[in-house]
């Protein structure tokens, strides 16, 4: 059965894509799920950080489930559904106000790779194999989309994955900067957790504020929004944190952040 999976354990959120016997191809109603879970975790006080991984060994995301092209895309109204849809899902971990990391096994293609393309950090396995098929299946990606991946890694790399539609490996992945972290197989998810814990002990606001001036440096000039990036820059100096982590640091002890 197809399905988004959430949990929680402390600090740390996990969302699961599982469809295991399609390897985690998504189906609508699993795009649809994702903003939903993605803004629950970030209203939630005690989360910190979310992880987003695939259920099972063999993918992240093998893609969109094929089994519904006929139905969901078979016309120009189905498809712009089907697009707004997919474009929410991957609009929801850059909205998102926390960090969101995604934790990637095996397969990891087209609409898998566009949604790892929106998280904040990606690690993954070394059997991680990454492939944008657009060209292959004869359709059009959304300029927004291709922006992403060219903020990524430069239009030279985007270049390449979207001509050759060629598979790439997580070593390859790593020296093009899609990822920042490869693992060994049996240790991606201790090694994830791990860094999900590290995140998670730090300043709420501050990762805040530094996330949302990612997201402003990534858009074109006239979007900007540096008012609001100053002013929530402005919070963490007035914050109770700061307090705290200026304390923290002059009595040599780990600090407690709170978010205030």
């Amino acid at each position: 059965m197809s399905k988004v999976i959430t949990r929680k354990n402390g600090a740390i959120a996990e969302i699961i894509i599982s469809n295991p016997e399609k390897m985690n191809a998504m189906t609508m109603d699993m795009w649809h799920a994702i903003p939903g879970a993605l803004q629950e975790f970030d209203k939630d006080p005690e989360v910190r950080v979310i992880v987003i991984s695939g259920d099972g060994e063999k993918a992240f995301i093998s893609g969109a489930d094929i089994t519904q092209f006929d139905n969901l895309r078979g016309t120009e109204d189905a498809q712009a559904q089907y697009n707004a849809c997919v474009s929410a899902a991957y609009a929801a971990p850059i909205i998102c106000s926390k960090p969101v990391i995604a934790s990637i096994r095996g397969y990891c293609f087209g609409g898998g790779l566009g949604f790892a393309s929106s998280c904040d950090v990606r690690i993954c396995a070394e059997d991680a194999q990454f492939r944008m098929p657009a060209a292959r299946l004869g359709l059009g990606y959304d300029p927004i989309g291709v922006k992403r991946f060219m903020d990524i890694l430069g239009a030279s790399n985007t270049a390449d994955i979207f001509f050759s539609a060629r598979r790439f490996d997580a070593h390859n992945a790593l020296h093009m900067g899609f990822v920042s972290q490869v693992h060994p197989v049996g240790e991606l998810r201790a090694k994830t957790m791990a860094y999900a814990q590290m995140v998670s002990e730090n300043a709420p606001l501050t990762m805040a504020a530094a996330k949302f001036a990612i997201r402003q440096a990534l858009l074109d000039s006239p979007e900007k929004d540096l008012t609001t990036a100053r002013a929530m820059v402005k919070e963490c100096y007035s914050s109770e944190d700061y307090k705290e982590g200026r304390n923290a640091f002059a009595q040599k002890r780990t600090p407690v952040f709170k978010g205030v």
